[in-house]
């Protein structure tokens, strides 16, 4: 089965709708490493439609103009990009695909596909609330900035049930971002005071 990796930058507060005006005084060549890594994962970007708006608008001009970031654009645009909108979309960007039928009923598929290596979401952050609801996320990759954003969006909606993560990899970098990917996992046992008092000093 194929992974499904989110990869998000994030504040301190856990605000996951960037503003460049917090993140990229933080991006720095571990940075890149780490983004690089993330999109080595995989061969699927599974997108929301303003992301893939964001990135179609930018991507192939970068591929095409042959600069720093071309080779990094040329990898993206060679992805096979799933788009998911719940409006009919003309692609210009290659590789680019609607999703087909219902999100969570695709991924599923896309996940048992034999051709899918790992599927990728970068950003999309009600792609990744519903997936995350659906038991459908493999890991969370997360960039968290030493920042309070104190407005945006948020990864995690609001719920009745918790998302219990283990941590899998953690790094801290020089500039206090910290690099944490975390796998969904099963609740803890049920644990009161009365367990735990002892263990003040």
């Amino acid at each position: 089965m194929a992974k499904v990796i989110s990869t998000l930058f994030i504040s301190a507060d856990g605000v996951a709708e960037i503003d460049p005006d917090w993140h990229f005084p933080y991006f720095d060549e571990n940075m890149g490493r780490a983004v690089t890594e993330d999109y080595d994962a995989a061969d699927v970007l599974l997108i929301g439609r303003v992301t893939y708006d964001s990135f179609a608008g930018a991507w192939p001009d970068r591929e095409a103009a042959g600069g720093e970031d071309a080779p990094f654009a040329k990898q993206l645009g060679d992805m096979r990009k799933v788009v998911v909108s719940r409006q009919p979309l003309e692609f210009s960007w290659r590789n680019s695909e609607l999703v087909s039928g219902e999100l969570v009923d695709a991924v599923a598929a896309l996940k048992a596909d034999a051709g899918s290596r790992g599927i990728l979401i970068p950003g999309s952050i009600s792609v990744v609330q519903q997936l995350l609801a659906a038991g459908l996320v493999d890991e969370l990759r997360l960039l968290v900035h030493p920042v309070a954003a104190r407005r945006g969006r948020k990864l995690f909606d609001e719920g009745d049930t918790a998302y219990h993560l283990t941590v899998t990899a953690t790094e801290t970098f020089p500039t206090g971002v910290i690099r944490v990917i975390y796998a969904p996992t099963e609740a803890p046992a049920a644990v009161g005071y009365d367990e735990v008092k002892d263990q003040v000093s």
